[in-house]
């Protein structure tokens, strides 16, 4: 009991409230309500056969058939209307394979789902660790999907093929007696098939929850990770010089040396000073 209650202590019940736990909960559920009503189903029909000497009728004849309907292994017993002599009746078809298979895949999905759940709930760290516990349950998911299409596709297929060869007024056709003039043969009471049309109903919404959790447990994987990445904030363009320089253009025309812009009229007064400079002596050695 320790152990127990350290196990439920420490288990992530909160898993259940995401879809991909609320999900497989769903498929347990649904899982046990496809298998069982099918695989506990048992039927019964009746049917009159009265005869022209009142004596040799039969108004209470009852076949019962049940899973997994090998239907023709279950017999009657039917009047000749020649005394009190039977004859025996054998009903048409073999439909266990479909019915047979449609209930494992019901039980394996509900022992797998019950395995995974116990693992999301007490193991769901060790479950994504190394991605390979979500690829193992991508897988199986898969499978488990495909085969409730096919399963649930045979059965629908073998469960109308199980009305046909049960309906009274069918099997009515094989008794013997009801082609002689003078006799009548009724049914009384039809197999009630409900409980089959329900166990249809659920492989379907089976295969719906599990085609439905493929992309949840895709997900865990975290393939499409890389592709749910939001994109990358724009870069932000660098400021101009003129900013960076302490808020005023520093003049492209300023020399690198003698520290900033020299006027021209500074060049011509020296180029003029130095021409009168050497002008001077000249005009004056003429003179003399």
């Amino acid at each position: 009991m320790d152990v127990v209650n350290q196990l439920v202590a420490q288990g992530q019940f909160r898993v259940l409230k995401v879809p991909l736990g609320f999900i497989k909960a769903l498929q347990w559920f649904f899982a046990i309500f496809a298998f069982s009503t099918c695989g506990s189903y048992s039927g019964m029909f009746k049917m009159e056969v009265e005869c022209r000497n009142r004596t040799d009728s039969d108004l209470s004849i009852e076949v019962e058939f049940e899973y997994p309907f090998r239907l023709h292994q279950v017999y009657f017993d039917a009047p000749t209307c020649k005394g009190i002599d039977t004859e025996r009746f054998f009903l048409v078809g073999d439909y266990s394979s479909s019915a047979e298979f449609f209930v494992t895949i019901g039980v394996f999905a509900f022992l797998y789902a019950t395995a995974a759940l116990s693992v999301y709930v007490f193991f769901f760290d060790k479950y994504k660790e190394n991605n390979k516990g979500p690829l193992i349950d991508l897988g199986v998911t898969s499978v488990f999907a495909f085969l409730w299409l096919v399963s649930s596709a045979a059965w629908a297929k073998g469960l109308s093929d199980v009305k046909t060869a049960t309906d009274p007024d069918e099997v009515i056709t094989m008794i013997s007696a009801c082609e002689l003039e003078g006799n009548a043969c009724r049914e009384v009471h039809e197999p009630v098939m409900s409980g089959l049309n329900t166990s249809v109903a659920f492989g379907f919404i089976n295969l719906v929850l599990w085609v439905g959790n493929l992309w949840f447990v895709f997900k865990e994987t975290g393939i499409v990770a890389p592709f749910m990445r939001p994109p990358p904030p724009p870069q932000e363009k660098p400021a101009p010089e003129a900013q960076q320089g302490g808020g005023y253009e520093q003049d492209p025309y300023a020399g690198t040396q003698g520290g900033g812009y020299q006027p021209e009229y500074q060049q011509d007064a020296e180029y003029g000073q130095g021409y009168a400079q050497q002008g001077a002596p000249t005009s004056f050695s003429n003179q003399m």
